[in-house]
């Protein structure tokens, strides 16, 4: 694991935004309703050639919010059982609380002034996000309140795919279709996904500069 003492800040490449990579996994669509379950966040590195990588994984397993909704279908998909005690899972405002101290201190690891969340179809997670913030009257939230990174409009420009499977497939890094629907999984799938566009890009973007010279 690489010292956070030496750590190369990103705060250069993204206009002072540190991305953040976020997968839910929910009881429904309604972000105000439907319970919070699951929460994984993956957070990057850069090295002196400006490519990104996976640097560590943190994930929560959260018990339903009080009068939460959970829609069966939802559960189904994820194959989370909320109120198993195999889940471990704890109280909203704690994880929250946690994830939150997590992000900060990554934000100020890297130099940067706020954290952006990269999503495939990052709003539905930013608004679990915002959702389970004002829930908890977090008053320190640290990622942008409304822009995101969507990693299905990058795949849509190179692959012309929109579905993280498939685009997983289309990249070359296989897809484990037992493993998604944890947040986990499709977070660090995500994660790794991002981190080839970026880093496609910065490659490209070097050759066309060595053109021109």
């Amino acid at each position: 694991m690489t010292d956070d003492i030496d750590i190369l800040p990103i705060a250069g490449r993204f206009r002072g935004f540190l991305p953040v990579v976020i997968d839910v996994e929910t009881g429904g669509f309604d972000c105000r309703k439907d319970a919070l379950l699951e929460l994984a966040a993956v957070v990057l590195r850069i090295d002196e050639k400006g490519e990104l990588s996976r640097h560590r994984t943190f994930n929560w397993h959260i018990e339903p919010f009080p009068n939460a909704n959970m829609d069966p279908k939802s559960l189904e998909v994820n194959g989370i059982k909320p109120f198993s005690p195999l889940r471990m899972a704890v109280p909203e405002p704690k994880a929250m609380e946690e994830f939150f101290k997590v992000i900060r201190k990554e934000v100020k690891l890297n130099r940067c002034n706020r954290a952006i969340l990269v999503g495939h179809n990052a709003p539905f997670d930013l608004n679990f996000v915002n959702a389970a913030s004002e829930r908890i009257k977090a008053t320190r939230n640290p990622f942008h309140p409304f822009s995101t990174l969507d990693t299905v409009s990058l795949g849509a420009v190179m692959y012309g795919q929109t579905v993280l499977a498939r685009l997983a497939q289309a990249a070359g890094m296989g897809w484990d279709a037992d493993s998604a629907h944890s947040a986990v999984y499709d977070a660090e799938k995500t994660a790794d996904l991002f981190c080839h566009f970026v880093n496609t890009w910065q490659t490209l973007d070097a050759a066309f500069k060595a053109v021109e010279n």
